[in-house]
C-alpha cells in the first residue's frame, strides 16, 4: 500500500477503539524469550476484553484481524491468569506472518476495534509513517502502550485524511469537475454527518460542499504541483505555461462546480429539473424547471416553468442571462451566486431588468441593507420551485 500511514489514520478515525505501541524485542523475538505474539498492556484492556481477566484463570476470544489492509487472519486474543502470568496478548497470526520478524522491534503496532468481532491491525516501520500516525493524533512517543483518544474535534482532520485518500486513489491528474464535486460532497457528508442540511438547511449545504471541493482542489493542485514549485522552472516560459494551466483549470472548475453543487440540492429535494436545457438559438440555462419538454410545450403554462442562472460571480456578467429563455421574457430570472455583495446601483439595474438573486443566507449580510429583501435565499428557491411545480 503507498501510504499505509494515512490509511490506518483512516481506520483509526473510524474505528470504535484504538490502540498503539511499539513493537518490542520480546513481541518480535529478537531476544529468543519463549513468550508467544503481541504483548498488551492492562491500560488498554478494552480493546482485547469486555472485563479484566481474573487471575488463576485463563481466557480467550477469537477475532478476524485485517492487516496492512491486504490479508485477514484469524487471531486469538488470551489472558493468562494461572500460575505467575498475569499478562494479555495477541496470538495465533497464522504461518508465514511477515510482521513478528526482528527486523521489526521498534515499529509502531496499531489496533483498531471495528466491531466486536472485526478488526484491523497495521505495523508502521518507517520514521516517516510513525511520526506521521502519531503527528495526527497529538501522541509523543511516550504516550504509547495505550487507547488512543479519538475526539469529535478532530473532524478537520477527518476531511484532511479522506482528501489524501481521494487524491493517492486517482489514475489521472485532475479528473473531471463533476467528479471533483461529487468527491467533495461525499468526503463533507461523511466527515460532518449533516446530510439532511439539503432538505434542512441547503443555503449552508452549499457552502459547505463550496468550501470542501476548495480543500480538495487545492490540496490537489499541491500534490500535482508543489514539487514542480519548490525546485523551480528551468525557464520563464516554462513557469508561465505551466501558470496558465494552473489557472485555467481554476477557472473552468470554478465555474461548474456551483451547478454541480446546486443540482445535488435540487436532487436531494426532488426538484425535477433539466441543467444546461437547450432554449430558443441553442442557447442553454443553467436550468430549466421542471424540464426541456416543458419548456417546449406550447400548451404547457409559462407560470409553471422556472430559470435559473448559475454564476459564482455576477458582478459583470449578470446580463447575459436575459435572454437565455425567450418564453420566459415576462417572467422573473432567478440568479443565483456566491458573490458576496454588489452595489446598491447593480441591483437596482437588476430589478429594473427583472431579476431575482438567490444567495446563501449567511451572504445576504454583504449586501446593501435596504434591498437585502430584494434576494431570496437558496431555502426560499427551493420552496418555491417546488410549489410552482405542484400548481
Amino acid at each position: 500500500m503507498e501510504n499505509i500511514a494515512l490509511y490506518a489514520i483512516s481506520a483509526a478515525l473510524n474505528g470504535q477503539k484504538v490502540f498503539c505501541k511499539f513493537l518490542a524485542a520480546n513481541d518480535t523475538g529478537l531476544t529468543g524469550g519463549h513468550q508467544e505474539g503481541i504483548y498488551i498492556a492492562k491500560p488498554a484492556i478494552p480493546i482485547l476484553f469486555e472485563t479484566p481477566g481474573e487471575r488463576g484463570q485463563n481466557k480467550d476470544r477469537w477475532v478476524e484481524i485485517k492487516w496492512q489492509g491486504d490479508f485477514i487472519r484469524r487471531s486469538r486474543f488470551i489472558y493468562y491468569g494461572q500460575g505467575s502470568r498475569n499478562e494479555y496478548r495477541i496470538t495465533n497470526f497464522g504461518k508465514g506472518f511477515p510482521f513478528l520478524r526482528p527486523e521489526y522491534t521498534g515499529a509502531l503496532f496499531v489496533l483498531v476495534m471495528d466491531s466486536e468481532e472485526y478488526y484491523q491491525g497495521f505495523v508502521l516501520n518507517t520514521e516517516d509513517d510513525i511520526n506521521q500516525f502519531l503527528d495526527a493524533f497529538g501522541v509523543s512517543p511516550t504516550e504509547t502502550n495505550r487507547l488512543i483518544q479519538i475526539r469529535e474535534a478532530d473532524l478537520e482532520l477527518r476531511e484532511k485524511t479522506a482528501i489524501e485518500e481521494f487524491i493517492s486513489g486517482l489514475t489521472v491528474d485532475f479528473p473531471a469537475s463533476e467528479e471533483m464535486s461529487a468527491a467533495a460532497r461525499r468526503i463533507q457528508n461523511a466527515v460532518y454527518d449533516h446530510e439532511n442540511f439539503i432538505i434542512d438547511n441547503p443555503d449552508r449545504k452549499l457552502l459547505d460542499w463550496t468550501d470542501a471541493e476548495f480543500k480538495l482542489f487545492r490540496a490537489l493542485e499541491y500534490a500535482r504541483y508543489g514539487d514542480m514549485i519548490t525546485h523551480g522552472f528551468p525557464s520563464v516560459e516554462d513557469f508561465i505555461n505551466t501558470a496558465n494551466i494552473v489557472l485555467n483549470r481554476r477557472k473552468s472548475r470554478a465555474g461548474k462546480s456551483l451547478e454541480h453543487h446546486l443540482a445535488a440540492i435540487f436532487d436531494g429535494n426532488g426538484v425535477r429539473y433539466k441543467a444546461q436545457a437547450i432554449t430558443e438559438g441553442n442557447k442553454k440555462p443553467d436550468f430549466i424547471f421542471p424540464s426541456q419538454d416543458a419548456y417546449h410545450d406550447a400548451a404547457y403554462s409559462t407560470d409553471r416553468l422556472v430559470s435559473l442562472a448559475a454564476k459564482t460571480t455576477c458582478k459583470d456578467r449578470w446580463r447575459q442571462i436575459l435572454n437565455e429563455a425567450d418564453r420566459l421574457r415576462d417572467r422573473p430570472k432567478y440568479l443565483c451566486t456566491l458573490q458576496q455583495g454588489i452595489s446598491a446601483t447593480q441591483m437596482d439595474e437588476m430589478q429594473a431588468e427583472n431579476v431575482i438573486l438567490v444567495v446563501p443566507k449567511p451572504y445576504i449580510q454583504a449586501y446593501p441593507a435596504d434591498r437585502r429583501e430584494r434576494i431570496w435565499t437558496l431555502g426560499h428557491f427551493v420552496t418555491y420551485v417546488k410549489e410552482v411545480e405542484n400548481l
